[in-house]
């Protein structure tokens, strides 16, 4: 099996990728490095298991050989990136998923696309099931990143009525482990960047709002099973374990021996209230329930800072 990964540099990509490769499958990276680096993969490289091509998915993305199967990872996840770099962020879901799709296409080669949790916006159900539309601002501060997504579902179910492709789609619920970006605007490394640097942790509103946070071994391996997978269309990939903001912020001061306080920000616009996967489609479907817990991802990603030294 060969399989196409853009955006295998990055953090989920990049535990993809070394999924893969110790599954012995061999792989292509495609990524521009904007927010992914070749550090995570450097030592699939160098053993030749794994090529790299330093490209933006943007532009005509041609691989030589057969293809098995085209992973479209490539994204700017992280809030403080894709406000940072609004129109690359549309068109890696844009224009990036049009040419991940052409190339599944000329390859016959299944597709696999990342969507997210992003596409119920601020739910007004939980748990969020893959039939609710969404409640989602198309013109808000966060609406580069949702509405690339909603267009990139858009444009893989074209492609199954146009072309027959094998296309699924993955909702990645919020997702937390090794090789994030610390202080990237998303709430596990917020916190723990402040609590391991004894900084007030801010909570943006009252605390009360909800996420449920699967680590990063459970998302890939959701991933994995879903590309083997003979299911076609849609289905959430989380963990259901669900905290609220500031029990999470509490629990992170406790686990750090943190000194930090907890301060409160002004709520941000569409800032999510809820965000809670239903994922009984994933375990009947994938056959597949997250194995690690809150309590056991915080600990192996605390230690990891702290061996890396990134507070």
């Amino acid at each position: 099996m060969r399989i196409v990964v853009t955006g295998g540099a990055g953090f989920i990509g990049s535990h993809f990728i070394e999924k893969i490769v110790n599954e012995g499958i061999e792989a292509v990276v495609v990524d521009n490095l904007i927010t992914g680096s070749v550090d995570n993969i450097k030592e699939y490289i160098d053993k030749g298991t794994v090529k790299f091509i330093q490209q933006d998915v943007q532009e005509f993305i041609d691989i030589e050989g057969e293809v098995d199967v085209v992973m479209h990872l490539a994204s700017i996840a992280s809030p403080k990136a894709y406000v940072k770099y609004p129109v690359n962020t549309l068109k890696s879901g844009s224009l990036g998923t049009i040419n991940s799709l052409g190339l599944a296409k000329v390859k016959k080669a299944k597709y696999v696309l990342a969507s997210t949790s992003e596409i119920y916006g601020d739910p007004k159900i939980s748990p969020q099931k893959e039939d609710y539309w969404g409640n989602v601002n198309p013109v808000g501060p966060r609406s580069m990143y949702d509405e690339s997504k909603r267009f990139a579902e858009a444009a893989a179910t074209t492609y199954v009525t146009e072309f027959g492709l094998d296309v699924k789609i993955a909702r990645i619920f919020n997702t937390y482990g090794t090789r994030m970006k610390v202080n990237d605007g998303r709430v596990v490394t917020n916190f723990l960047y402040q609590a391991l640097n004894n900084e007030d942790i801010t909570i943006y509103g009252d605390g009360s709002q909800t996420r449920s946070l699967s680590y990063v071994t459970d998302t890939v391996e959701y991933l994995f099973r879903l590309m083997k997978s003979e299911y076609r269309g849609v289905v959430n990939i989380g963990n259901p374990e669900e905290i609220s903001i500031i029990d999470l912020a509490k629990k992170i001061i406790k686990k750090t021996n943190s000194n930090s306080k907890i301060v409160h920000l002004d709520l941000p616009e569409d800032d999510p209230k809820k965000r809670k996967p239903d994922i009984s489609l994933a375990v009947e479907e994938l056959g597949y329930s997250p194995l690690v817990t809150l309590d056991e991802g915080l600990s192996v990603l605390i230690q990891w800072l702290e061996e890396k030294k990134i507070n």
